[in-house]
């Protein structure tokens, strides 16, 4: 799976993060408590970028380049898929 600059925060790098440790959970690589920790970081990456577009929504604002960033990949990572 393509990976952007280490540390950039987007929805395809975290999608990866979150293979990758179920790959090392199911290896042994890892305790699945471990990968339990890095799955809540996640849900509340989730969690937190819902709560800010249901804002914008509620506030007929436009949405903030932070969060078109986040769901847009980088050039070279493909395409997010759109959900609903």
């Amino acid at each position: 799976m393509p990976k952007a600059a280490a540390g950039e925060l987007n929805a395809v790098n975290l999608k990866s993060v979150l293979w990758d440790t179920l790959q090392k959970v199911r290896a042994g690589k890892i305790t699945p408590g471990q990968g339990d920790v890095v799955a809540a970081q996640a849900r509340e990456i989730l969690r937190t970028t819902k709560v800010q577009l249901g804002i914008f929504s509620q506030a007929g604002a436009a949405v903030s380049q932070e969060l078109i960033d986040f769901a847009k990949p980088t050039k070279g990572e493909g395409r997010v898929r759109r959900v609903g």
